[in-house]
């Protein structure tokens, strides 16, 4: 039986019930679990040791990847062929990617949130589920590309960094380099979606294609120089030492689904750069790029809920697509 005209299933009228007090509880408990095993004399010292130049060049190279992130929301639209304006998608992108890198599981966390957004403006669950691996195939090129860089610039940084010879880094280093290269090809040969099995994949045009190969490794360049600029306070350490172990923290992260990669970003680069003392600087990054979002995006959630509510109540009518909810 198919629901009645302008009716949702029972299911997705329930969705936002369920989704936005969960992300809300979800945020707080993450807030507290991260912060609630310091003592408050131990956080004020930890962010004071960080020069004030140094925070402020971490929190600009934060707020730079976050502004990149919305721009994989932005290109993503276009390739579903259904364009918002700008201020429509960061505001969905960033409110759900600042909740989705603290909770985990981040195509499913921050893809509860962006279901939540993109519904209200007129996409199908399809176009939002093909919007999210739009981004998470741009995510991936970041990492490779990062790695790619890492890897083939500094040999013999990387050879310290990940503990492997000259010649598997070399071997790994061309290996990520393959992978975008033959990405890009793909976008621009491919005439028909590719086929494996039950799964098919429409290609990006290649101007989208060379769009994500240009944001996907910026916004990840932009996390990692965040990472260095606290790391400086404490150690002098090269960038591309920092980016490599960030590159490998934050694939550990991504395969555990830890919330936020909370104590394996922190584990990995303190085993990867014993050089010094890390932990108050992790415990700024931490704070900067992860924890100053979640309290931005979790207000910008609630905001936008309150709003969303006063226009249903004053409009009982969807909006349409691709205008302000």
């Amino acid at each position: 039986m198919r629901a009645a005209a302008g009716s949702r299933p029972g299911w997705r009228r329930l969705l936002p019930w369920v989704v936005t007090p969960l992300a809300l509880v979800l945020a707080g408990w993450l807030l507290y679990r991260t912060l609630g095993r310091y003592e408050p004399a131990e956080l004020w010292a930890a962010v004071t040791a960080v020069p004030a130049a140094r925070l402020l060049g971490a929190a600009a190279f934060a707020a730079t990847s976050y502004f990149c992130l919305t721009g994989f929301d932005f290109l993503a639209t276009r390739w579903v062929g259904r364009p918002l304006p700008y201020r429509q998608v960061a505001l969905a992108s960033f409110t759900s990617l600042s909740l989705g890198h603290n909770i985990g599981l981040a195509a499913l966390s921050s893809g509860a949130v962006r279901y939540r957004f993109y519904t209200r403006w007129g996409l199908s669950a399809a176009e939002v589920a093909k919007l999210i691996l739009f981004c998470a195939m741009t995510v991936g090129l970041g990492l490779v590309v990062l790695g790619a860089a890492a890897l083939l610039l500094q040999p013999a940084l990387a050879e310290r960094v990940t503990g492997l010879a000259r010649p598997a880094v070399l071997a790994l280093g061309a290996t990520c380099l393959a992978i975008p290269l033959a990405y890009l090809a793909l976008s621009a040969l491919a005439r028909a979606p590719l086929r494996f099995r039950s799964w098919t994949l429409d290609m990006p045009p290649p101007r989208l294609a060379v769009a994500q190969l240009v944001i996907g490794p910026l916004n990840f360049a932009c996390v990692a120089a965040c990472l260095h600029q606290t790391l400086l306070a404490v150690a002098d350490l090269p960038y591309l030492a920092v980016a490599s172990a960030y590159v490998i923290a934050n694939v550990a992260a991504l395969v555990t689904h830890v919330p936020g990669g909370l104590g394996v970003i922190e584990s990995v680069v303190q085993y990867l750069l014993p050089q010094a003392d890390l932990i108050g600087a992790l415990l700024v990054f931490r704070f900067v790029y992860f924890l100053a979002p979640l309290a931005l995006g979790s207000a910008s959630l609630v905001l936008s809920e309150i709003l969303l509510r006063r226009r249903a109540a004053a409009f009982p009518r969807h909006a349409p697509a691709g205008k302000p909810a």
